[in-house]
């Protein structure tokens, strides 16, 4: 299937990163998010890529057309640098199509730039390129394939609790607790569609309000529930969770590391890929 990331954001809320490289291209340890994005979906046989940019396109651009495969894998170099040999399994071959869809264009308005690219697509993915996750893209898929839905989206938990207040005009508090999360989930920015998605969305919408409005009014939108590793890069203490996780050698989003324990960065507690 193809993929469609969104790539054309400001990034305002992690601005310490994003007033110099678009959010997609913040590291998180040796390779920019989107990559790891990437490689989550190359790692379930997704390698045809539609990249809409914005944002400091043209940083995205040359990242493609400036790398190479060798850069991510380990290798062995000869001949002054003109021989390549790659260990292991060798990289996957990708297809990116890199798509100019403007700076201030919303994620639907981005959706519907790239039509063209996915409208003979029995299905395809999309994804908001700033978040990782261990979910089984395949279970998923599969769920989606044989509910006749249009459109699914990820579910999840958000990752931090919150102080909750009950108080008074007068400012007398009456309660203060923590929230336990039992009853939120939230978009988890991991979506599926069918190409019938774009009879829904109208010019200048946002994806996930009007559009989506009208398929919860036709009974064809799913939500697909997960309570596994998940988290988005939002703010520079998101992007340090994810930072620290890379550094200690954990990567729950690459399936060859799912059944490896996983420590929450946010509550220390070790932990496995879908627990």
């Amino acid at each position: 299937m193809k993929v469609v990331l969104f790539c054309g954001g400001l990034g305002t809320r992690i601005r310490e990163y994003s007033e110099n490289i678009p959010k997609p291209m913040i590291p998180i340890g040796d390779q920019p998010i989107l990559r790891h994005v990437m490689e989550y979906y190359s790692n379930y046989g997704h390698t045809d890529f539609v990249l809409c940019m914005g944002y400091k396109a043209n940083i995205i651009k040359e990242f493609f057309l400036n790398s190479r495969p060798q850069a991510f894998a380990d290798c062995i170099v000869s001949a002054g640098g003109q021989k390549v040999e790659v260990l292991g399994k060798p990289p996957a071959d990708w297809r990116v199509a890199l798509i100019d869809t403007g700076v201030w264009r919303n994620i639907g308005q981005r959706l519907w730039a790239v039509r063209d690219h996915v409208r003979n697509e029995p299905m395809f993915l999309a994804n908001y390129s700033d978040g990782l996750s261990d979910v089984d893209l395949d279970d998923m898929v599969q769920r989606f394939e044989i509910s006749g839905k249009i459109a699914c989206f990820l579910a999840v938990r958000p990752p931090l609790t919150y102080h909750l207040v009950d108080a008074d005009e007068d400012g007398r508090v009456r309660e203060f607790r923590s929230s336990d999360r039992s009853d939120i989930w939230i978009n988890g920015g991991y979506f599926i569609f069918r190409p019938e998605i774009f009879d829904y969305i109208r010019e200048g919408e946002e994806l996930v309000l009007e559009p989506f409005e009208r398929l919860i009014a036709d009974d064809l939108l799913m939500a697909y529930k997960y309570e596994g590793f998940w988290r988005s890069m939002d703010t520079l203490r998101d992007w340090q969770s994810l930072q620290d996780l890379v550094e200690r050698g954990e990567t729950p989003w690459l399936r060859n590391q799912q059944d490896h324990p996983c420590t929450d960065p946010y509550t220390d507690k070790v932990r496995t890929a879908h627990s």
